[in-house]
C-alpha cells in the first residue's frame, strides 16, 4: 500500500443504512490495518482553513519576544506558546525542529470542568486569531465525535459511547510551525517517529510530502492527503482501549529535500482527548483467547500525565 485509505465523512451521515455501515467497515478496516485514513466531508469549509492558516502564519510572524509573552509557566505547555526546541519524542533527547501554540476545551457557563483545564490564552495582538482558532477547533471537535461513533459501531458497541468522553474532553488544537532550516540538522528532525497520546488525531495541511506512516514491515509510507481531506488517526489511548485492534501507528515529520530548507512548514493537529476520568481498560469485547489482555487499567489523565513526563513537557 502506497498512501493511506480515503473515506467520505458525508457516507456515515448520509441517512443511508448501507452507506453508513459502508464507512463503518472502511473506516474500521483502515485503522485495524494502517491506523490512519484521509478523511473527505468533515466540518471545516476552505474559507475557515485559509482564515487559519492566514492567522497562524500571522501569529508566528510575530517577533519572539511578543511570542515568549504567551508562554506560561507551570502548566506543561497545554495553553499558549511553546517556543522552539522545548518538545522532543519519546525516548529521545533532541528538541524537535518546531515551535507551537495551544488551543484548548471552550467550556460553556456553569460547566463541572471549570477550573479543571488552564484558561485559553488570548492574544491581544491578533484577534481574529482567537475568534478563528475557536471556531475551528469547534468544527474539528464535531468532526471527531462522528468519527468515534462510527468506531464505536464498528467495536459492537452503542453508537454514542464516547460521547460522554469526548465531549468537554481535554482536546488540543496545535497550529505548528516548522522553520526553516539553516544548517545541517546533527540529530532533530521536524518531529521524530512517536505515536499520539490521544483518542484519535485530525490533521490539516498533510498536502505535501512531510508526514511518513510507518506500515507493519517496518516501511515508511508517504501519508499525502487531498486538499479537501483531513488525515485522521488512531493515537494510543484508544488502541490501548480497545486492546490494540485499532492501531496507533508509528508516524514522523521528515526534513524536506535540502533545496525546500529554506522554507517554513505549516502543520494543525487536532488532539482529540477524552475526559480525564475516562477508564482505558481494554475492552471486553476486544479481548480472547487469540488476544489476550495487552496492557494494566488506567485512566486518560494519569497515562496523559506519564507521557507529558516522557516528552520532556513536565517535569517528574
Amino acid at each position: 500500500m502506497q498512501n493511506i485509505p480515503s473515506v467520505d465523512l458525508r457516507d456515515f451521515l448520509s441517512g443511508d443504512p448501507e452507506r453508513k455501515q459502508k464507512f463503518v467497515n472502511e473506516i474500521g478496516k483502515a485503522y485495524e490495518d494502517i491506523g490512519f485514513v484521509a478523511l473527505k466531508g468533515h466540518f471545516l469549509d476552505d474559507k475557515l482553513v485559509d482564515d487559519l492558516y492566514a492567522e497562524v502564519k500571522n501569529f508566528f510572524s510575530l517577533p519572539l519576544e511578543v511570542k515568549e509573552q504567551y508562554e506560561i509557566p507551570g502548566i506543561g505547555g497545554q495553553r499558549g506558546y511553546v517556543s522552539f526546541g522545548k518538545e522532543h519524542a519519546k525516548g529521545r533527547k533532541a528538541g524537535d525542529l518546531k515551535e507551537f501554540w495551544h488551543f484548548g476545551q471552550y467550556l460553556e457557563e456553569g460547566s463541572k470542568r471549570k477550573g479543571e483545564y488552564p484558561d485559553n490564552v488570548e492574544v491581544k495582538e491578533l484577534p481574529k486569531f482567537n475568534e478563528v482558532g475557536k471556531k475551528a477547533y469547534q468544527m474539528l471537535e464535531k468532526t471527531g465525535i462522528y468519527v468515534l461513533r462510527a468506531l464505536a459501531l464498528y467495536l459492537g458497541l452503542d453508537e454514542f459511547y464516547f460521547d460522554n468522553y469526548a465531549k468537554e474532553g481535554n482536546s488540543i488544537l496545535r497550529p505548528i510551525h516548522y522553520p526553516p532550516i539553516t544548517e545541517e540538522p546533527k540529530d532533530a528532525v521536524r518531529a521524530a517517529a512517536h505515536g499520539d497520546i490521544n483518542l484519535i488525531t485530525l490533521l490539516m495541511g498533510a498536502q505535501g510530502k512531510g508526514l511518513q506512516v510507518q506500515n507493519h514491515n517496518g516501511e515508511w509510507i508517504d501519508a499525502i492527503a487531498e486538499p479537501d481531506e483531513l488525515v485522521i488517526n488512531v493515537g494510543d489511548m484508544l488502541s490501548r482501549h480497545t486492546n490494540n485492534k485499532l492501531k496507533s501507528t508509528i508516524h514522523q515529520v521528515v526534513n524536506p529535500p535540502r533545496e525546500l530548507w529554506g522554507t517554513s512548514r505549516y502543520s494543525i493537529p487536532f488532539f482529540m482527548h477524552p475526559v480525564s476520568e475516562m477508564k482505558l481498560d481494554c475492552l471486553e469485547n476486544c479481548i480472547d483467547e487469540n488476544h489476550p489482555k495487552l496492557y494494566d487499567d488506567i485512566t486518560a489523565g494519569d497515562f496523559l500525565h506519564e507521557r507529558l513526563v516522557d516528552l520532556g513537557l513536565i517535569k517528574k
